[in-house]
């Protein structure tokens, strides 16, 4: 049975927030919002955000944030071995200790359509599910604000660090687009290592209409100058491809730019890849990168052999050929850099191709979200290097989920878009295309 008071509650709550937010310094946010969620019973909203690696969420404290000074919480709290962190990785709405006379205590998510930002702990006496639907809503309006607000912010970027960036991780960061996406038709995430220290890795996407584009670049270097070879080789792709260009077309005119800028001393290799997701078809050129990788059923993966192409930027005069391969409901891309497989101790065995492929369906079995299964990944390729990399390591996943964009619950799952803990992964329309 509807309570019109506390739907009423609730629009003045979304509706207060987001008036003041036009305004708003993002500094202010974690009063605002307090302020607002006492309008439907919650107490106390803390809110937190992840670090760009993935280890642990810091509070996003108010005014006073550069010094971490909010008395009796916990400015920081690690994503391992947390309820806190548990929320965020699967994406669900969790019951935390009680604090007292107050009423419990709840974890909820922050994601900005897919992309996971922190979550908020809310404490309120009222734990039915009109309480739960305005936790809800109110964490997908305060990441809204949040995304809309921190490309601007330096605080959100301090609070967001751990340690000190190098100067391409600085533009690689913000050249690129969210690590996670999804609709009804797609589901991408992508992951970098190491965070704090890119070099010449980058990755891209968009959507056109049903086209949906895939591009991963690995520019030579490991210093400032491969973050302006790669921020360049980007630049020229979505300048070529917005114009209309073909993939072909797009690689050769990326080359073009590179030897207007560096002569032959600079070159990129990388993967330019067009998914139709009227028909599954995949249509990708190969410029001198690793080549994709197709999982199929969660449980047999394939290369994608193409002719092979020069580097980008090395005029060696091979012809770019244009590559097709029929997808099926369910299976997944993965665009990598070497990086991934060639992670090797010292001394020690490469990280792998197998193992890297194998982690991967592993974890999809497990019913992890997408993005979570990635941050993993990550942390495993950098234990297997013992902490420090040598190489860029980035990952670009993109699986299709069918033809139609309208129906979105198995994207919902494999993104981790959030759900009360009530709701098992996999449960109804939700479970992945493929398994049964």
């Amino acid at each position: 049975m509807k309570n019109p008071d506390r739907d009423a509650r609730g629009r003045r709550m979304l509706a207060g927030l987001l008036s003041a937010s036009h305004l708003m310094p993002l500094e202010l946010l974690s009063a605002k919002t307090a302020e607002h969620a006492a309008e439907v019973g919650f107490t106390q909203v803390l809110i937190y955000v992840v670090d760009l690696q993935g280890d642990v969420m810091r509070l996003l404290s108010g005014e006073d944030a550069d010094t971490g000074a909010v008395v009796g919480e916990e400015i920081e709290l690690k994503i391992e071995g947390t309820v806190a962190g548990r929320a965020f990785q699967y994406g669900q709405i969790l019951a935390g200790a009680d604090p007292g006379e107050g009423g419990g205590c709840w974890w909820v998510p922050l994601v900005d359509g897919t992309d996971r930002l922190g979550v908020l702990r809310i404490t309120t006496a009222l734990d039915d599910p009109r309480a739960v639907e305005d936790m809800k809503l109110l964490a997908a309006l305060v990441a809204l604000i949040i995304d809309s607000k921190r490309r601007s912010s330096d605080f959100h970027a301090r609070l967001t660090r751990t340690r000190r960036l190098n100067i391409a991780a600085e533009m690689q960061w913000h050249l690129m687009p969210p690590p996670a996406y999804a609709d009804g038709r797609v589901v991408i995430s992508a992951a970098m290592e190491p965070a704090y220290r890119i070099s010449g890795d980058a990755y891209d996407y968009a959507t056109a209409g049903p086209v949906v584009h895939l591009s991963l670049f690995d520019a030579m270097g490991h210093d400032t100058a491969a973050g302006l070879t790669a921020n360049l080789a980007m630049g020229a792709c979505r300048n070529a491809r917005r114009g209309g260009a073909g993939l072909v077309e797009t690689s050769e005119r990326i080359e073009e730019v590179l030897l207007q800028q560096y002569g032959q001393t600079r070159y990129v290799t990388g993967v330019l890849a067009d998914l139709d997701t009227r028909t599954g078809s995949l249509r990708w050129v190969n410029r001198g990168h690793p080549p994709p990788v197709i999982i199929r059923g969660g449980r047999w993966s394939t290369l994608l052999d193409c002719p092979p192409c020069h580097p980008m930027g090395t005029r060696l005069g091979l012809r770019a050929r244009l590559c097709c391969h029929q997808l099926e409901p369910g299976d997944r891309i993965v665009l990598y850099t070497d990086g991934i497989t060639e992670a090797r101790r010292t001394p020690g065995e490469e990280f792998g191709l197998d193992r890297f492929i194998d982690f991967l369906i592993r974890h999809h079995a497990d019913g992890l979200p997408v993005p979570e299964t990635l941050r993993r990944l990550i942390h495993a390729v950098l234990e297997h290097h013992d902490g420090t990399l040598q190489d860029d390591a980035t990952v670009l996943f993109c699986e299709w989920l069918g033809l139609t964009a309208h129906s979105t619950g198995r994207a919902a799952f494999l993104a981790g878009v959030p759900r009360t803990a009530t709701a098992p992964p996999g449960s109804d329309d939700r479970r992945p295309a493929g398994e049964q």
